[in-house]
């Protein structure tokens, strides 16, 4: 769960650079007391277009029909407008005028946090010869759990980290054993080298030895 979450909260910062934006789900499963991030991305189609956009959050509990206006970012203006979220939101999306990521984070998430938000874009588009004005709506279905349910994706991810992580090990082990056997025999080598070297100056020395002292003889 958390890395997955993680990886959500990657791509929602990711598509707030300027070289372009992806629309990326919410996730949909929060964890009782702990906080939880509500995704919500509207692309433009065209980035060069000028624009500016407010977002609107509203929320529905299960069994009910109708839904509760709890939000609104107007840059750089962010309103809590339900009793029941106060001091619980906090606008984490685009902080600027011209919003693609609409996305709040609720703290302290209670049972009663469970049901359905809706987001909306309100965004106009300046255009050369008129403004349009563009609305944009998405639903998040939210389910508030005691635990977090491990994803199978996740588990799989840890299982193959520790895997990883092994091999490594078990690389780098390799890795010294045959550096120091490299080494040892390098070592062994030059001094292999050495001896023979000293051998042959020792049998140079002594055919010079053995030359004068046949000439001494012959004299």
């Amino acid at each position: 769960m958390h890395c997955v979450s993680l990886l959500v909260v990657f791509s929602l910062l990711v598509c707030q650079c300027r070289g372009g934006c992806a629309e990326v789900d919410s996730m949909t499963e929060a964890v009782l007391g702990e906080g939880f991030l509500l995704g919500c991305i509207s692309c433009k189609n065209r980035e060069e277009v000028p624009a500016r956009s407010k977002v609107d959050w509203h929320f529905r509990p299960p069994g009910r029909e109708t839904f509760v206006h709890i939000f609104q970012y107007d840059h750089p203006t962010a309103n809590v407008l339900h009793p029941d979220f106060n001091g619980r939101l906090e606008w984490h999306g685009t902080p600027g005028r011209d919003i693609q990521i609409g996305a709040i984070y609720i703290y302290n998430v209670t049972l009663n946090d469970s049901g359905t938000y809706r987001c909306i874009f309100h965004r106009t588009l300046f255009l050369p010869m008129y403004n349009q004005q563009v609305l944009v709506e998405k639903e998040v279905e939210l389910t508030v759990v005691a635990v977090a349910n491990r994803e199978l994706t996740a588990v799989i991810a840890e299982i193959m980290m520790y895997v990883l992580i092994v091999f490594l090990q078990l690389w780098l082990v390799g890795v010294l054993v045959y550096c120091y056997k490299k080494t040892w025999n390098e070592h062994e080598a030059r001094e292999a080298r050495k001896a023979l070297k000293a051998q042959t100056a020792l049998l140079e020395v002594k055919d010079d030895c053995d030359g004068e002292q046949l000439e001494e003889q012959q004299q």
